[in-house]
């Protein structure tokens, strides 16, 4: 039986179509006009349809290139379903490199959002009625903020037997059992039973080959377990995901340069000295020790901080042991994902 034809606005998407549609947002004070652009890829064959999207926050620009590379895949020929790309939605941020809107709201803390309200509410509003309430799955694509610095890592409700399977199936070394925010994307999606994962990994305003590479790799591994795109003809067998019981942040206990002397994604113990604070002179020094047994998974790359600030991100596991064997094993991976893209230079 062949499938329905799909309604984005007024535009209809049938089946085995690829299709750009530009949805109006507000325009700019100059009277510039604005639009979100949503990229829809769908099969010829009925299947889940899925979102993934990229710079809610408008600096985080790792995902605008994992969902470049994402597109131009020649297995999206053989996909079941249907795909919406949306690689900027917070299309005023990114213009202006801003994590923000230009009312200085944070978009991923304004949903479900109103058409009668502020411009990130009226974003929200818009991202909710024409992309989440038309899918059963989303990923949304992020980094870490401006000098700070993610290992790759999923943050799910793993408690949703649901959400669990396709976050183990992302295969990145860390997952997180985080609560969702209000206002956020994942507690809409969570309220109408659309599974979202986030993916973190990398920097704002930065590319990270490996990171942009362990995203396109993970939406692809999903994908297959949702029986979107064939499996896999050779298929390696991925190390195996840690769930992270807790995580906490070791914060500057004074003002001054900071030394690190842990890297992302290295084993730590309680107590343990991973950086110097110092003063100009280097007559006054404080060491930062690990406050819990653990994962490094995010860090500042900003040496020079203040009384307070968060510098280290540490995930506790059941062992930390195999959680540091998951993280370098997936650090030595060189993650493969299609021969017509590994001949695409890598981003250094």
């Amino acid at each position: 039986m062949a499938i329905q034809s799909m309604h984005i606005e007024d535009i209809v998407v049938a089946a085995g179509d690829s299709v750009t549609v530009d949805l109006p947002m507000a325009s700019l004070y100059s009277h510039a006009p604005m639009t979100l652009p949503v990229q829809i890829v769908r099969g010829k064959r009925d299947g889940p349809r899925m979102f993934v999207c990229a710079a809610l926050h408008g600096d985080e620009i790792n995902g605008v290139e994992i969902i470049r590379r994402l597109l131009r895949l020649p297995l999206l020929k053989k996909l079941r379903g249907t795909l919406l790309a949306i690689p900027i939605v917070n299309v005023y941020g990114f213009v202006s490199r801003s994590r923000y809107l230009p009312d200085r709201r944070d978009l991923n803390r304004s949903f479900p959002g109103s058409e009668r309200g502020s411009m990130a509410a009226r974003l929200a509003e818009l991202f909710l009625k024409e992309i989440v309430d038309k899918c059963q799955y989303g990923i949304d694509l992020h980094t870490g903020a401006v000098h700070r610095e993610n290992l790759p890592q999923i943050r799910a409700n793993l408690d949703d037997p649901e959400t669990a399977r396709i976050a183990r199936a992302f295969h990145v070394p860390v997952l997180i059992n985080a609560n969702v925010r209000d206002g956020s994307l994942r507690q809409v999606g969570a309220d109408r039973g659309i599974p979202i994962l986030l993916y973190e990994a990398g920097e704002a305003l930065r590319f990270d080959e490996h990171s942009i590479r362990a995203g396109v790799k993970g939406i692809i591994a999903v994908m297959r377990e949702l029986d979107m795109l064939p499996a896999a003809s050779r298929a390696r067998i991925p190390t195996e995901p840690l769930v992270a019981r807790a995580s906490t942040w070791v914060r500057a206990g004074g003002s001054g340069i900071l030394r690190m002397t842990a890297a992302l994604g290295s084993r730590v113990r309680k107590g343990e000295i991973i950086g110097v604070i110092a003063d100009p002179f280097g007559q006054q020094e404080l060491e930062v020790t690990a406050n819990a047994a653990g994962i490094i998974i995010g860090r500042t790359n900003l040496p020079l901080v203040n009384e307070g600030e968060g510098l280290f991100h540490i995930a506790r596991f059941e062992s930390t042991s195999l959680a540091e064997n998951a993280v370098e094993a997936f650090q030595a991976d060189d993650l493969p994902i299609h021969p017509t893209l590994d001949d695409e230079p890598p981003i250094v």
